[in-house]
C-alpha cells in the first residue's frame, strides 16, 4: 500500500516537472524530455500492474472532498492487462513521433503543446483503468478524450483535418453522455458511484437496458457500428504516430469499459451475448468491405480497426454465451481470445501505421493510386508493412492467427451446443469470419502490391529514401514481441486464464490441461510455418550465391507485343477492388466523376476519371440527419440578424416575460 502510494506521488511529481521542462528546454530537448516521462510513468505504474496479472490485486482509496468521498483505485488482472498494453504502444508512438515530427523542428510553440498533450494522453489513460469512481472514471476519459482530440488536429491549419476533429469530440461527448447516463441510473438504484454499484444494481434490476446504455457509450469509443464513423475521418488526419497510439489503444478502452461492465452482469447472458456477438460480426465484415475498396491507405487502416474491433467483439460474444451456458471452455476461448487479439492487434496495427506514417512522410500522398514501387527505394519498410500485413490476415507465423485461432475454437466449440438458435449464430459467426480473413487478405495484397511493388505511378520530388533509425527502432521492437507472442503462446495463454479466472473463479474455473493443448497447437503451428518460410529463404540465398558473379541484364516487362507501356497502366488499387465493389454496390457507395464517351465521338478529347467511395451510415443516415437539422436551423436565422434593435427588443421582451410570470405566480 505504501509503495503504491509513493508511486503515484512520484507520478504526478515527475509529470509536473517535466511539462515545465517541455515549456522551458530547447525544441531539440523536447522529445527527450517527454521520452523521460512517458518512461517513468509506464515503470511506475508497470510496477504495478504486473503483481496484478498473478491475481494480487491492488486496491487503495484517496478522499476527495464531501461530494465524490473515497474514490477507490483498482488494480486487477483486466486493469493490469490494458495498462500494460497502452505502457508499450504509448513508448513505441513516442519513439517513432521524435523521428516522424522532425519536419516540424522550426515550430517550438506546436512541438511544446504536442508533447505536453502526449503526456497527458498517456496519463490519463492509465487512469481510466485504474479509477473505479464513475464521477472520476468520466473526468479521466473527458482528459483522454479532449487530449486525443488535440493530437489529432495537430495539423490545425488543414480544414479537413478540423472537420474530422470536430467530429471526432462530437461523437466522444454523445459517448461521455450515455455513460453519464449509465452512471446517474446506478447512483439513483444504490446511492453509490463506485463501481461496485453496478453489481448491485445488476442484481436487483433489469441488466439489458443499462447494459446497452453503457455498451453503446463504450462502443463509441471502441468504434462498433454504426457508431463507427469517427474513425475513417480521426485516423487519416492525425500524425501517424497518434494514428498508431488511437488505433493500438484507445479504441480498445471502449472495449475495456465494456469487459468491465461484463464482469458485473448478473442475468442475460445469452441474450445479451448472442446481440454482442451479431454486432460485431456485423462491424467486422462492414469495416472490411470498406477496407478492400478505400485507396487512402490510413483510412484503410482505420476501417480495418473497425473490422479487429469486430473480431474482438466476437469473442465477448463467445464468452457471454459460454457464461450462460456454464460453459468453461467456452467462456475462455471467448474472452480469452478476444483479451489476446487486444494486445495483437495494438501490436500489429500501430506497426501498420507506423510503416505507413513513413511511406507518407516521404511521398507526402495517402492515395496509393499514385505510388508504386516503393520496395526499391524504402526496403526496410516494405518488409515491415509486409510482417504486419501478414499479421494482421491472421497467417501463421505471426501472432494475429494465435488470437483468432482461439476465436475460430470457441465458434467450433459453440456449434456443440444443444440449441438450434445458438448453433445457427455460430455457424453463421464462423462462415462470416472466414470471410473476412479472406477478404483481409485481398485489402493487404492490394496495398502492398500497389504501394511497394510495379513501378513509380507518378514520379516524385524530392525522391522517397528509407525513414531514419529513431522510427524504425520502435517498428523492429513491435516485431519481436509479436513474433514472441506466436512462439510462445502458452505463456500469453496463462496470463489470459489467470485473469479469466479471477472473475468467476467459483462456477466457470479452467482446467490448465486445456491451456496446455492448445498452446502446444498453436505452437506446432508456428514452427512449421517457420520452417516453411525458412525453406522459401534457403532456396533463395542459394539462388542469390549461384548468381553472384553473373552478369545482371534488366529489360522492360514482356508487354504482349505492345511497345509503348506506361506505368500508369498497371494493377491499382481500384482494380484489385473492382469486381467486389460491384457486387456490393448497394452497400459500398461509389460517386464518380466522369463523362462517358458518345457514340458519335471517333477522336475522344483527354478525359479525367475520379472516383471516391463513401461510408454508407455517414452517407445514408448520419448526413441526412445533419442535413434536415440545419435545414431546420435555418427558419430560425432572422433571430441572428446583427441588428443591435433587435437584441434590445428580445431583451425587453425577456425582462416583460418574466415580471409577467412573477405577477400572476406562475412558477
Amino acid at each position: 500500500m505504501l509503495g503504491f502510494e509513493f508511486l503515484l506521488n512520484f507520478s504526478w511529481i515527475i509529470t509536473l516537472v517535466f511539462i515545465c521542462a517541455v515549456l522551458a528546454v530547447p525544441i531539440k530537448f523536447k522529445a527527450f524530455f517527454t521520452g523521460a516521462v512517458i518512461i517513468l510513468n509506464a515503470v511506475c505504474t508497470s510496477w504495478l500492474a504486473i503483481p496484478a496479472l498473478n491475481g494480487n490485486v491492488i486496491d487503495y482509496s484517496i478522499f476527495a472532498g464531501s461530494f465524490l468521498g473515497t474514490i477507490p483505485i483498482r488494480i486487477d488482472g483486466l486493469s493490469a492487462w490494458f495498462i500494460l498494453i497502452i505502457n508499450f504502444t504509448s513508448i513505441t508512438g513516442l519513439l517513432y513521433g521524435t523521428g516522424y515530427l522532425k519536419a516540424y523542428s522550426n515550430s517550438s510553440s506546436k512541438l511544446s503543446l504536442h508533447w505536453i498533450l502526449y503526456i497527458l494522453f498517456h496519463l490519463s489513460m492509465v487512469w481510466v483503468c485504474m479509477l473505479q469512481n464513475g464521477i472520476a472514471f468520466l473526468i479521466a476519459w473527458e482528459i483522454m478524450s479532449l487530449s486525443s482530440l488535440l493530437l489529432v488536429i495537430f495539423d490545425h491549419n488543414n480544414q479537413k483535418t478540423l472537420k474530422a476533429g470536430i467530429n471526432y469530440l462530437v461523437q466522444m461527448h454523445i459517448s461521455v453522455v450515455l455513460l453519464t447516463v449509465g452512471f446517474i441510473l446506478v447512483y439513483f438504484k444504490t446511492g453509490s458511484f463506485d463501481f461496485e454499484a453496478i453489481g448491485s444494481y445488476f442484481n436487483s434490476n433489469n441488466n439489458i437496458l443499462l447494459f446497452f446504455i453503457f455498451f453503446i457509450g463504450f462502443g463509441l469509443k471502441a468504434g462498433f457500428i454504426p457508431l463507427h464513423t469517427w474513425l475513417p475521418h480521426a485516423h487519416p488526419a492525425a500524425p501517424s504516430h497518434i494514428s498508431g497510439v488511437m488505433s493500438g489503444v484507445i479504441v480498445k478502452l471502449g472495449i475495456y469499459g465494456i469487459f468491465r461492465v461484463i464482469t458485473f452482469l448478473k442475468f442475460d447472458f445469452l441474450l445479451i451475448g448472442e446481440i454482442v456477438l451479431i454486432i460485431s460480426v456485423l462491424s467486422g465484415l462492414y469495416g472490411i468491405l470498406n477496407a478492400a475498396v478505400v485507396r487512402d491507405f490510413k483510412k484503410m487502416l482505420a476501417y480495418c480497426t473497425i473490422e479487429n474491433i469486430g473480431i474482438i467483439g466476437m469473442g465477448m460474444g463467445i464468452g457471454l454465451m459460454g457464461i450462460g451456458n456454464g460453459n468453461s471452455l467456452l467462456y475462455y476461448l471467448g474472452f480469452g481470445g478476444a483479451l489476446l487479439h487486444v494486445l495483437n492487434h495494438s501490436l500489429f496495427k500501430s506497426l501498420l501505421f507506423y510503416s505507413a506514417g513513413s511511406v507518407y512522410q516521404q511521398t507526402h500522398t495517402r492515395n496509393m493510386d499514385k505510388l508504386g514501387g516503393l520496395i526499391k527505394s524504402m526496403p526496410k519498410t516494405a518488409v515491415i508493412f509486409l510482417i504486419g500485413a501478414i499479421a494482421i490476415g491472421g497467417i501463421p507465423p505471426f501472432n494475429g492467427f494465435i488470437s483468432e485461432f482461439i476465436i475460430y475454437s470457441g465458434l467450433i466449440e459453440g456449434i456443440k451446443t444443444n440449441s438450434i438458435s445458438q448453433i445457427i449464430v455460430f455457424v453463421l459467426s464462423f462462415t462470416t469470419l472466414s470471410i473476412i480473413g479472406g477478404m483481409s487478405i485481398l485489402t493487404f495484397t492490394k496495398a502492398f502490391g500497389t504501394i511497394f511493388l510495379g513501378n513509380e505511378r507518378e514520379i516524385s520530388h524530392p525522391k522517397p529514401k528509407e525513414v531514419s533509425i529513431i522510427m524504425l527502432l520502435p517498428q523492429y521492437l513491435i516485431i519481436v514481441f509479436m513474433l514472441s507472442i506466436a512462439f510462445v503462446p502458452g505463456f500469453y495463454l496463462n496470463l489470459v486464464g489467470e485473469i479469466l479466472n479471477s472473475f468467476f473463479k467459483n462456477s466457470l474455473a479452467l482446467n490448465a490441461s486445456v491451456l496446455i493443448s492448445y498452446s502446444a497447437t498453436l505452437y506446432n503451428i508456428s514452427i512449421c510455418s517457420a520452417l516453411f518460410v525458412g525453406i522459401i529463404l534457403l532456396f533463395l540465398g542459394i539462388r542469390l550465391f549461384v548468381i553472384r558473379n553473373k552478369e545482371k541484364i534488366i529489360q522492360p516487362t514482356w508487354g504482349c507485343a505492345y511497345v509503348a507501356p506506361n506505368s500508369k497502366m498497371q494493377y491499382s488499387g481500384k482494380s484489385f477492388s473492382k469486381t467486389m465493389s460491384k457486387i456490393f454496390n448497394f452497400f459500398l457507395i461509389e460517386k464518380k466523376n466522369y463523362r462517358k464517351i458518345d457514340e458519335g465521338e471517333i477522336f475522344p478529347m483527354k478525359r479525367k476519371y475520379e472516383s471516391n467511395s463513401f461510408d454508407f451510415f455517414e452517407f445514408r443516415l448520419f448526413d441526412n440527419i445533419s442535413h434536415r437539422l440545419v435545414y431546420s436551423a435555418n427558419y430560425f436565422k432572422f433571430i441572428q440578424n446583427g441588428r443591435v434593435q433587435s437584441y434590445v427588443l428580445y431583451g425587453i421582451i425577456f425582462i416583460l416575460a418574466i415580471f409577467l410570470i412573477t405577477v400572476f405566480n406562475l412558477i
